[in-house]
């Protein structure tokens, strides 16, 4: 986790050439992984199902509640809404859609089959489909049409062949299909049709519908659908807003035609009562034979009339308030609109029959979307409306006491005129009785009247309280899917997976890889770089020899001068944090490079736990250094001339002992390197790791100078603080480190010395080609490919 956390810190301390150089050698991979993105993204518009937004938009009357206009007024406007969102409920309201459906007879949908995928396409296809019998009108069906020929077909695949025009008949009922004229159909031309019943396809369609408002506060709404087929969404949404507009019509009139029955009702029975008053005058003046009275009875008995007309006038504000609460009483009438307030001319009262008639419309609208009648919403509504019945039961009593004050006022000053009249003979005063409540029938005809050709202008002049401002319109241009937001998606996404997935690596990568991982760790200098071999000999290293890797082990002998200082005869130890880090391939080559340049070296095995200095060389030797101290050999039968070099010699470990690290603590070790000193120039020792047993760190005080081999892609980095450890502690003579086995990564910043590329490269003449370089073009791929994630 340490190591980790490192990593993103350095990564963060990158500078942005840094991370261009670090990245580019990927452009390969970003390239391809564009690419099949690009290709997933062409797959996806090519074959996906284009979905299409249609819609029109609606505005509604909102509630005025500035004052009472005049009769005109109420009559000829609409009536406004104050709950814009019960509208729009309405609006997505099942039962609603059926209606559109029903009007647009949209049960049926016709689908072009394709090989992948299949279109919705309405009125494009060249055949209808009539439906004359249906055994089962309650499920959906499905028939798959395959045209032999322009004219033939066949149904869901039978033998059976049919003709356009033909009636054919299968397990869901009577049909035909009939070609539309002018078009041709052709061979092969496979479809699907379908047909659902009403129910179920508004199930469908009702949930696509969205309304929203078009400005934010005011009462213009976009109702939307997004649909397979454009021309099918456009019908679906304007016959939706004309079915809107017919159903509050509807609703309103359900109201004046309530009140238009019961003022015919009425208007029946006055007619009855005032024939039978009139027979009743022209008998009784045919009986007595009466004649026109004195100027000063008629006086009397117009004022007697006056207060009767007056007091007919109460009664039959008394009789439409009686009505009224009698149908307010009514239990059937519960959740029923008053017809009218008619002849009660009372503000409080009309106010809230009014109120009373709203809440029984908003409980409606809640019934008709589907909410159940024991939903708390409905509940609470037959709370409001037991309440605002209460209320409007008290105003009316309360109008019906004020009422009945004004009759006595107008009761006592008939009695008056009465009283004076009582000289006038019993015949006239009977005459003048009939003719009184003549005049009272006759006036509350004429009111009734002219309410019945009130409500009636106001029936036939209804118009609702919403309006379509645009219709909705079929569009070519689909909203999915997006061309250029998947086009720019798979580009983003080619480029961010290998990125993300590089990232990652970086974060996770707990090895060496470059100079600068080791700089950043560790102040232990590096004394040089040696790149991978793709030789099969471990010994690199020859007179002739001018490979790249053979110029890098002359640059560490150079480089060597400076850790040295003017040691004549040094003595070189190399050693690493773990196995296969390449210290035998090091020890073998720099012990050549050190031969070539004339002085006499000898190179000794002493990783005695996993000798391979000997086995790399192809030697052999009978003696070694175990066989040495135990005495069984001498100084000078251990060294072996190495072929093709003069002065280089090898000293092989011997036989593997069980204590190493026991044997090394003999002071025969000290002889021997004394010896050595003595008869060699340079002295070259392949130890055991370091990091694993203590065998370097014995040998260490007979040794000038320590070369600490780190291999990349290898050695981890938590490694390198046991290297800068031993530099900071000295407990190492002159640590110095060499990397080793590094191969080419462009991206990393440098190949040899240096962060930014200073030092060798292959090619520009310098160097020869190593022996396993040249490959063919697929190998070359394959190695470049594990180099870069390696």
């Amino acid at each position: 986790m340490e190591v980790n956390q490192s990593n993103t810190k350095d990564l963060g301390n990158l500078s942005i050439k840094d991370l261009f150089f670090k990245y580019v050698r990927f452009l390969p991979v970003f390239l391809v992984s564009v690419a099949v993105f690009l290709l997933v993204a062409y797959l996806y518009l090519r074959y996906s199902t284009p979905i299409y937004r249609v819609g029109g938009t609606l505005t509604f009357k909102m509630e005025n509640t500035g004052g009472r206009g005049d009769k005109f007024n109420d009559i000829f406007l609409a009536k406004s809404i104050n709950d814009v969102q019960t509208e729009i409920e309405i609006l997505k309201s099942q039962p609603l859609m059926e209606r559109a459906i029903d009007s647009a007879k949209l049960q049926t949908n016709y689908f072009a089959v394709g090989k992948i995928k299949s279109l919705n396409i309405y009125k494009s296809c060249p055949f209808r489909l009539e439906i004359f019998e249906l055994d089962d009108s309650s499920r959906s069906f499905s028939l798959n049409v395959l045209f032999v020929n322009n004219e033939q077909f066949r149904i869901n695949k039978e033998k059976n062949t049919f003709s356009l025009g033909q009636i054919f008949k299968n397990a869901y009922g009577v049909f035909r299909l009939s070609k539309l004229p002018g078009v041709n159909i052709g061979k092969n031309k496979e479809f699907n049709v379908t047909w659902s019943p009403t129910t179920m396809q508004a199930g469908v369609y009702a949930p696509m519908i969205r309304v929203s408002p078009k400005i934010a506060g005011s009462n213009i709404y976009y109702i939307q659908i997004d649909y397979t087929n454009a021309q099918l969404g456009a019908d679906i949404i304007n016959n939706l807003m004309r079915e809107y507009l017919k159903a509050s019509i509807e609703d309103k009139n359900v109201t004046i035609n309530q009140t238009l029955d019961y003022i015919n009702q009425q208007l029946s029975k006055l007619e009855t009562d005032l024939d039978s008053i009139v027979k009743e005058h022209i008998a009784l003046k045919k009986k007595y034979n009466l004649s026109d009275v004195d100027a000063q009875t008629k006086n009397y008995f117009n004022i007697t009339t006056d207060a009767d007309k007056l007091i007919n006038e109460q009664l039959i504000k008394i009789q439409v308030i009686d009505i009224i609460e009698q149908y307010l009483k009514n239990a059937a009438n519960n959740f029923e609109k008053v017809p009218s307030s008619l002849g009660v001319d009372d503000p409080s009262v009309d106010e809230q029959v009014q109120a009373y008639n709203r809440l029984q419309a908003e409980r409606k609208n809640m019934l008709a979307n589907n909410i159940a009648e024991a939903h708390p919403q409905v509940v609470a509504k037959n709370q409001e409306i037991e309440i605002a019945r209460k209320n409007l039961l008290e105003a009316l009593q309360n109008v019906k006491k004020l009422t009945q004050t004004v009759i006595d006022s107008y009761n006592s000053r008939s009695n008056t005129a009465e009283n004076r009249i009582k000289s006038i003979p019993e015949q006239l005063q009977e005459l003048l009785e009939i003719e009184r409540k003549k005049d009272s029938k006759l006036y509350l005809l004429k009111f009734l009247q002219e309410k019945r050709e009130e409500t009636a202008m106001s029936l036939a002049s209804t118009i609702s309280n919403s309006k379509i401002l645009q219709l909705a319109y079929s569009t070519d241009i689909p909203i999915k899917p997006n061309r250029k937001g998947i086009q720019l998606l798979a580009i983003i996404l080619g480029i961010g997976f290998p990125a993300m997935f590089i990232f990652f690596r970086e974060i996770v990568n707990d090895k060496i890889n470059t100079r600068y991982d080791i700089i950043k760790i560790t102040e232990a200098p590096i004394l040089g770089e040696v790149g991978h071999s793709y030789s099969s000999s471990s010994m690199m290293v020859s007179k002739t020899n001018r490979s790249m890797v053979s110029e890098q082990f002359r640059i560490i002998r150079s480089n060597l001068q400076y850790i040295l200082n003017k040691v004549e005869k040094p003595v070189i130890m190399i050693t690493s944090s773990f196995s296969s880090e390449g210290k035998s391939f090091i020890t073998t080559n720099l012990g050549g490079v050190m031969a070539l340049a004339g002085k006499k070296t000898v190179i000794l095995e002493f990783d005695i736990r996993k000798p391979k200095l000997f086995a790399g060389l192809k030697l052999a030797s009978p003696n070694g250094i175990t066989k040495y101290l135990v005495g069984k050999s001498k100084f000078e039968d251990l060294p072996v001339k190495v072929p093709g070099f003069e002065n280089l010699y090898a000293i092989s470990c011997g036989p593997v002992p069980p204590n190493p690290s026991e044997l090394l603590l003999d002071s025969r070790v000290s002889e021997l390197f004394d010896w050595l000193r003595a008869n060699f120039e340079v002295v070259i020792l392949d130890t055991a790791p370091v990091g694993m047993v203590s065998d370097a760190m014995t040998l260490g005080k007979f040794a000038d100078s320590t070369l600490y081999i780190v291999r990349q892609g290898v050695t981890y980095k938590k490694q390198i603080l046991l290297i800068d450890e031993f530099y900071q502690e000295n407990r190492l003579p002159k640590i110095s480190i060499v990397l080793n086995d590094v191969r080419l990564k462009p991206g990393y910043g440098y190949y040899g010395y240096g962060r930014y590329g200073y030092g060798y490269g292959y090619g520009g003449g310098y160097y020869e080609t190593e022996e396993g370089v040249v490959m063919s073009k697929r190998s070359s791929f394959i190695n470049w490919v594990k180099n870069i994630f390696r």
